[in-house]
């Protein structure tokens, strides 16, 4: 079981996948459905101060560089372009936008996307985590709903 655990924790950390693929395969594997939630959210955050504090300065240190440099503007402009439409859309919810486009859980919304955005954005570094872990946390309870439905049809 602690081999279980341990693979629901980082399944949560990988990029895209996070904690929508962790926890509906802890539900796969019969897990105990709050110990998993936990185990995803910690996993699911672990990152996102990492991310928030060097993602953008890897990014700028990269642009210019022979194989890479491509990539990370285009990384870095998309981010950009995003984070201010994001920003005139929202005002002052941004708060609110970043909590909600970390929380519904679709392909390429998440906390790594989310902590990406909000450090594009310079979005204070409090803000950035407490939205991206109240979108986490809400990711969470609606994989937990859609795993329950999903596993009880089986």
């Amino acid at each position: 079981m602690l081999k279980d655990y341990l693979l629901v924790f980082f399944i949560s950390m990988v990029p895209l996948v996070e904690l929508r693929g962790a926890i509906p395969w802890s539900q796969l594997r019969h897990l105990p459905i709050v110990p998993s939630y936990i185990i995803c959210i910690i996993g699911n955050m672990l990152p996102v101060p990492v991310i928030y504090l060097f993602a953008r300065k890897v990014l700028v240190w990269g642009k210019d560089k022979p194989v890479i440099g491509g990539f990370f503007s285009w990384c870095l402009e998309k981010g950009e372009k995003g984070g201010k439409k994001l920003q005139e859309k929202a005002g002052r919810g941004l708060f609110l936008a970043l909590l909600l486009f970390v929380g519904i859980p679709i392909p390429g919304t998440g906390a790594w996307t989310g902590t990406l955005a909000a450090s594009i954005l310079d979005m204070d570094f409090k803000s950035a985590v407490a939205a991206c872990m109240l979108g986490v946390l809400l990711a969470g309870v609606i994989m937990m709903v859609v795993s329950f439905a999903g596993v009880s049809l089986f």
